[in-house]
């Protein structure tokens, strides 16, 4: 969810859609699940509602805070590390 925000502000169904083609289709999260996120995401400080010129179905759009896109960039971080040890490790276990 962070990383389809951190493109663009987006409103909760265009989030499931774009969540799901960013992992080609192995995330598809239910409304629920979404909407559970966004609350906690909300909470953290990690996003923020954002007000969109279109209104007229009152969709909440959210976009990412900085707070949210340090969070990204620590998590991006991390997944390189986690990348590079397993490259590691299977390329030892091939030797």
């Amino acid at each position: 969810m962070l990383a389809s925000l951190a493109q663009e502000p987006r409103h909760g169904y265009a989030l499931l859609t774009d969540v799901e083609k960013l992992s080609e289709g192995r995330v598809c999260l239910s409304t629920g699940t979404l909407y559970g996120a966004i609350r906690r995401l909300l909470e953290d400080g990690w996003i923020e509602r954002y007000e969109q010129e279109d209104t007229s179905r009152d969709k909440q759009a959210y976009r990412l805070t900085k707070t949210g896109r340090r969070a990204l960039e620590s998590e991006l971080v991390r997944l390189r590390h986690l990348e590079q040890s397993a490259t590691m490790r299977l390329r030892q276990k091939e030797l």
